[in-house]
């Protein structure tokens, strides 16, 4: 099969193009998926430049991506040549020995970052695309107790490449902080593709929503139902919300945290401005604040966005997509921040 491989941490010369990847067999308890579509992410970018390491403290985009990286990946040193691809859409082409509930011809999708505890990890999880080969090709295999049905979703194949690491990251992200009808929710990084499906996600529980978004880009946010729109170097005013959805960090952090009321929450799932933040932990503790590092998604909790999708409750922004081949013109758009909302990538369909 043809597809992209990552051979190593750096730049995107390490997104190397293969017409002669072994079709990957499923194994008990796996599925064999035609890749539709697949959606680009953070999450894909960070692993391929290093940027989970803990050597790293800057932003995404301040990476030295010529720096020898050896634990890069979400838990650790990954092993290369890696197919990514962490956002898939496909077809359902072969079963491997045990499946149930999972028929060929099946449109299906899957969480990126899938459960999978023990008793001595309550939390842990592996990602498609990081510890197993993901989306990025022609075929992919999953875990068929990690597959949902999507075929009657009112929705094309690329729009639901578009939702599972975005929405499934911002559901996550609202479910922890217990967000409902009348909360006030400040959500930074509206436009990207985990923000502006917080925004949407947010008015469906019944929020008033405040978005932070670049002047160029607010627009989008307000069709997205934002009923607030802040640009990204505006402070937030202080105690104007009792939820705060982040995937920035970065310097400006103690604004969006001096925005909390008394015994607001604070969720966060990125840091694209950079890890590191600098705190006053006075008003953390003299708020009664709560503060929710949200990456584990409960099976039932991404169970409850597919509900959503196959309902018709949700529209993801699509604003470009790219032959697979061209991943790396992807990325670099991805990284330039050119476009709201979502990007997605069409394998070869031969």
């Amino acid at each position: 099969m043809k597809g992209v491989q990552l051979t190593g941490h750096g730049g995107p010369e390490k997104l190397v193009w293969n017409d002669a990847i072994p079709v990957p067999e499923p194994g008990p308890g796996e599925v064999l998926v035609k890749v539709l579509a697949a959606g680009v992410n953070n999450t894909d970018i960070n692993t391929r430049i290093g940027w989970y390491s803990k050597d790293i403290s800057g932003s995404t985009g301040d990476v030295d991506t010529n720096a020898d990286v050896d634990d890069g990946g979400w838990a650790g040193a990954l092993k290369f040549p890696l197919i990514q691809g962490g956002d898939v859409c496909g077809e359902v082409v072969s079963l491997g020995d045990g499946v149930m509930n999972v028929t060929r011809g099946m449109r299906v999708t899957c969480p990126t970052n899938q459960p999978n505890p023990t008793p001595d990890a309550p939390t842990r999880f592996v990602a498609i695309g990081s510890e197993y080969d993901g989306a990025f090709a022609q075929y992919c295999k999953i875990p068929a107790a990690q597959l949902h049905d999507v075929s009657a979703a009112p929705l094309s194949d690329i729009e639901i490449a578009a939702l599972p690491c975005a929405y499934g990251t911002a559901y996550n992200l609202l479910s922890r902080s217990r967000v409902g009808p009348g909360d006030q929710v400040l959500i930074t990084g509206a436009s990207g593709g985990v923000g502006m499906a917080a925004v949407q996600l947010a008015k469906l529980k019944g929020a008033h929503v405040t978005g932070i978004a670049s002047a160029g880009k607010q627009e989008a946010v307000g069709a997205a139902g934002a009923d607030l729109l802040l640009d990204r170097n505006e402070v937030p005013k202080e105690g104007s919300a009792t939820v705060v959805i982040d995937v920035v960090g970065g310097s400006g952090w103690s604004g969006v945290i001096n925005a909390l009321k008394p015994a607001g929450r604070y969720a966060t799932s990125g840091a694209i401005a950079g890890p590191i933040i600098e705190a006053d932990l006075r008003t953390i503790y003299l708020n009664d604040l709560t503060i929710f590092g949200c990456t584990y998604t409960p099976h039932e909790v991404f169970g409850e966005l597919i509900d959503l999708i196959n309902a018709g409750r949700l529209k993801p922004l699509i604003s470009n997509t790219y032959p697979l081949a061209d991943i790396a013109t992807a990325q670099a758009d991805f990284e330039a921040k050119k476009h709201p909302g979502k990007l997605v990538l069409i394998p070869p369909q031969d």
